[in-house]
């Protein structure tokens, strides 16, 4: 029976390009693979024709002859899947398509593509993380702080290599350093970790009787942090190669810590601005005068309050504010008045107080206003 069009076989156009062709024949392989279809007889000679069509098509060479020539092209030997130079002369299906099983089933495999994942001897260490509160006034000058780190550092007695001594590591002999063995499954090659080395292509003969032949221990470190002026909650610092130490030396990973700025008992933060709520008496409020109000720097500023001021009034002070991190100016401080109402009035306050009041009916444009505008209301509401 003559043989199917390859092009037709992987169901493209003559002129489909290489990643088509790829694409169509992923599709393929996965449809027709025989573990997917049990039940179909045909499977694996249908999966084989797949496979022998494009591992022509993949090959600008043999695909240049094969689009020139057709199946003749190979009815010497030499291509990849003739009658006479095919699966059924060499035997070996397996081997002359393990780079296609590599592509798709790899990730099921345990690594990465062509063996690479074992040639990777020494292994980067962790990025570590610390939360660190600070204070609003450490947040506004800026500190340097001590902490202490639990992390992995590198073996002394070993000096990370993980062998005893100090000796160098050597190449596996399951997998000779490729981190990775092969079976045969069937008809067509399984690729999985090396279960020696555990990928790593390298074994330690004699390992450390400290670090166990990993290449470094726990460890707890100190270490002075410099925080710069500015600093708000998330703000993060970065340490490069204060992380955990590689295995069997590799780099060391860096160590991030996340700034919190606690919450203050007189001030609130909103960006660089500053927010201070400042009780004043009523008397004040009415008569004006001026109020002391501390400043973030530990000083203390006087603010005019004007005559008749009411809860709520705000007033700027420039510059009293947090700093911009990393340069870009101070921001403000508000002050907020709160007008206070006495409490635990003595008789003769109570009476002046009586007396204040018939006095004062002309004297609260705010309250005034508030109850023309219900007066108005409930008239409104009984003529609907």
């Amino acid at each position: 029976m003559a043989k199917r069009d390859y092009y037709e076989t992987l169901g493209v156009a003559k002129g489909a390009s290489a990643e088509e062709l790829k694409k169509a024949y992923r599709t393929k392989a996965k449809e027709l693979h025989p573990d997917r279809n049990s039940d179909n007889p045909n499977a694996e000679a249908q999966f084989k024709e797949v496979n022998e069509a494009y591992d022509v098509l993949k090959d600008a060479d043999k695909k240049a002859a094969y689009d020139r020539f057709g199946h003749a092209a190979f009815e010497g030997g030499g291509g990849g899947g003739g009658q006479r130079g095919g699966f059924g002369q060499q035997g070996d299906f397996a081997s002359a398509f393990s780079d296609v099983f590599e592509d798709l089933f790899g990730d099921f495999m345990g690594g990465g593509r062509g063996g690479g994942g074992g040639r990777a001897r020494a292994q980067r260490g962790s990025d570590l993380r610390y939360n660190l509160r600070v204070s609003l006034e450490e947040a506004y000058k800026g500190v340097q702080k001590t902490i202490s780190v639990p992390t992995s550092v590198a073996c002394d007695t070993c000096r990370g290599t993980g062998a005893e001594g100090g000796a160098e590591p050597v190449t596996c002999p399951t997998c000779s350093g490729m981190g990775k063995v092969r079976a045969q499954q069937g008809f067509f090659t399984v690729e999985r970790t090396c279960p020696t080395c555990n990928g790593a292509g390298q074994i330690v003969k004699n390992p450390c009787k400290v670090c166990a032949g990993h290449g470094r221990v726990e460890k707890e470190r100190s270490l002075s942090v410099n925080i710069p002026a500015g600093v708000e909650t998330g703000t993060r610092i970065r340490l490069a190669g204060e992380g955990e130490a590689g295995l069997r030396g590799g780099p060391t990973g860096d160590l991030y810590i996340f700034i919190e700025v606690r919450d203050h008992a007189l001030f609130q933060r909103d960006g660089t601005n500053l927010f201070c709520r400042v009780p004043i008496s009523f008397t004040a409020a009415a008569l004006g005068g001026e109020v002391e109000v501390p400043t973030i720097d530990g000083g203390a500023s006087r603010v005019k309050v004007p005559a008749g001021s009411q809860t709520g009034k705000q007033m700027r002070l420039r510059a009293k504010g947090m700093p911009a991190l990393r340069g870009g100016g101070v921001g403000d401080m508000m002050i907020e008045l709160a007008v206070e109402t006495p409490v635990n009035l003595t008789a003769r306050q109570r009476e002046l107080l009586r007396e204040f009041e018939a006095l004062s009916e002309e004297n609260h444009p705010e309250g005034t206003s508030f109850f023309s505008k219900v007066k108005g209301f409930w008239d409104g509401m009984k003529g609907a």
